[in-house]
């Protein structure tokens, strides 16, 4: 058995997998717990559901700190 074989099992891919999961839900019930108005919630849940890694690091990035400022 070498390096690759154990970084990329499907153990370790269905850990990574589960990790994102939970982060894309606190990342939803974050967006739907704001002060945001329904068509921003609505955008940021749909970016972070069709694309779960790249959505959650830009809503990280951009949407976390602009909470209810007219920021989508």
């Amino acid at each position: 058995m070498t390096l690759a074989d154990t970084v990329y099992s499907p153990v370790w891919g269905g850990i990574l997998g589960l990790i994102i999961l939970i982060l894309d839900i606190i990342a939803i019930f974050e967006v739907l717990q704001s002060g945001r108005s329904m068509l921003s919630k609505l955008l940021w849940i749909l970016l972070i559901f069709f694309f779960p890694v790249g959505g959650l690091i830009i809503y990280c990035c951009c949407g976390r700190g602009a909470r209810g400022g007219g920021v989508v």
